[in-house]
């Protein structure tokens, strides 16, 4: 008998329990009247993944039953596998159900809960320990649930079980090169245990998390057979005979991976499309300085909500190169992004006036600097409020690493796109943007990068050059090497404990950093957390 499968790649709204399950209804009946005999949902589709400590309040599980009642009496002649929370006997578990025809027929409680990284799931869940498979038109189809396939012992319990064709269903986020170790995974557990393998993954933005969705299946040899498209909200619809043997998916034209250039950039206008639109944002607006990292977060902008739905401001002062105002007009100009000119001068002024007693038989320095980035901080805030659109940073990694930022100037705003983007990474996405349509003037990117807050300054009057600071950085943030280790890789012992101390000592500043996408497998925040004070 053979069976015709749809993956539905949601993306739904954590918290917004009935809203998701009104997708789930949409979405079943929609597989159903395309033939589709079984629909398969992400892990925690009902609640959004990661609901975090909305799991600890008892309205949210009154409503994740209600949302499942409504399921239940809304879906019939379609069976349909879904995650979502639920308390029982021992606990709150993190389940795949099995739904058919008003009945829930199976369950599966998600075995190994991952509590690294991003993830911190034993805060909420407790674990499950035994297999399911449930019987559909003659397939036998066990169930797991995210962490589970990247154990070994749930898939072996499956097959054991009598599972032909395991579901997988994922709330798995996106970091560079992901996908492909995803596939890898798979193919290896397929060939393994003797099991084609189905991965369900969700899609969206979550604050700092991107789900890139690209669902996907294996046959038992680990060949993939099916690729759904990654950061799209979609269904990909599959077919398994029964009768066959071995039992696998029934074999689809495939789309390839994308590079980690296109992939990184498309989880970056992902993470902000749905930054603005889930928290009710009428749009995004930021500084553009002519410089490299404000050009990439326009062109982020642009594309992630529409010219017309974002504002430039420029905010040129008395150290502002005129080639900056150029660059910042033509590059709005070609993304057809409306510009503001805001010149700082009379502000700044003004504060060093109210200061001066302050500030008197004191030698200018960063004192000075400073007040030039959060006169542009108050000017950008001021616009945000009254537009009711998100202010936009446009602040990199390497940056926010060595603290190479002002707190309350160019650190104000809501969100962050490029935070988790080394600065070296930043010119290669500005490189891969511009392969599609020239966007960012070619001066941007070839001159050296400024702040531009005092006469003929660079970056590397203040940090090491980019090529040599960025893999230090990546060493020591996202690798956890020490700095004695580092050195032996060919690196100056003096100029590693330098960029070790500016990371150390910054670590107050990043605290109070909006949220921003995360692209790598150590992005700060969820992912890095250490104390500010400290005597490590």
């Amino acid at each position: 008998m053979q069976s015709r499968i749809r993956i539905v790649q949601a993306n739904p709204l954590v918290g917004d329990v009935a809203a998701n399950a009104a997708k789930v209804i949409a979405e079943s009946v929609r597989a159903r009247d395309v033939g589709a005999d079984l629909v398969v949902f992400p892990e925690l589709v009902l609640t959004g993944y990661p609901p975090e400590d909305l799991l600890l309040r008892p309205e949210l599980m009154r409503r994740v039953e209600a949302g499942l009642q409504r399921i239940l009496a809304e879906v019939t002649g379609v069976t349909l596998v879904l995650g979502y929370p639920w308390n029982a006997v021992g606990g709150l578990f993190n389940l795949a159900g099995v739904i058919r025809d008003g009945q829930v027929i199976a369950e599966y409680a998600k075995q190994h809960l991952p509590n690294y990284s991003v993830f911190d799931e034993k805060r909420y869940f407790r674990s499950g320990s035994i297999p399911k498979v449930f019987e559909h038109r003659g397939l036998r189809i066990g169930l797991s649930v995210c962490e589970d396939i990247w154990q070994e012992g749930p898939a072996r319990q499956a097959s054991e079980a009598g599972a032909q064709l395991l579901l997988n269903i994922n709330a798995s986020p996106f970091h560079a090169g992901k996908p492909a170790e995803r596939e890898r995974l798979l193919a290896r557990r397929a060939r393994d245990h003797g099991l084609s393998i189905l991965y369900v993954n969700m899609v969206g933005g979550q604050d700092e998390l991107v789900f890139d969705g690209g669902s996907f299946a294996v046959d038992r040899r680990g060949q993939v057979t099916h690729r759904a498209p990654a950061f799209t909200e979609t269904a990909l619809t599959l077919e398994c005979d029964a009768a066959a043997q071995p039992v696998a998916p029934r074999p689809a034209a495939l789309g390839p991976l994308a590079d980690d250039e296109a992939a990184i950039y498309e989880a970056l206008v992902l993470g902000v499309r749905d930054y603005v639109r889930k928290n009710g944002f009428s749009g995004a607006v930021l500084g553009l300085s002519g410089g490299i990292d404000s050009a990439l977060t326009l062109a982020i902008a642009a594309d992630a909500l529409g010219a017309e739905r974002v504002e430039a401001v420029l905010m040129p002062s008395r150290y502002t190169a005129e080639m900056s105002n150029e660059d910042a007009l033509e590059e709005a100009r070609r993304l057809g992004v409306a510009t503001r000119i805001l010149p700082i001068e009379p502000a700044f002024l003004t504060f060093l006036e109210m200061l001066a007693p302050a500030l008197r038989g004191h030698a200018p320095d960063a004192t000075e600097e400073n007040i030039q980035a959060r006169c542009r901080g108050v000017i950008l805030m001021a616009i945000s409020n009254k537009t009711g659109r998100i202010l936009l940073t446009t602040g990199n990694k390497s940056e926010m690493a060595v603290g190479y930022a002002t707190l309350y100037g160019d650190m104000a705003g809501g969100f962050a796109p490029i935070k988790d983007v080394p600065k070296l990474l930043v010119y290669r996405l500005a490189r891969y943007r511009n392969r599609r349509t020239e966007v960012i003037p070619e001066r941007v990117l070839t001159r050296s990068p400024s702040a531009e807050l005092r006469p003929d300054q660079t970056d590397q009057d203040s940090l090491p050059p980019y090529e040599v600071l960025d893999p230090i950085l990546r060493l020591y943030i996202e690798q956890d090497e020490g700095v004695e280790a580092i050195a032996r890789r060919g690196y100056p012992l003096d100029l590693v404990r330098r960029v070790a101390r500016l990371v150390d000592r910054n670590e107050y500043k990043r605290r109070q950093a909006p949220p921003g996408v995360r692209i790598s497998e150590r992005a700060f925040g969820r992912d890095r957390r250490y104390p500010i004070t400290s005597g490590f």
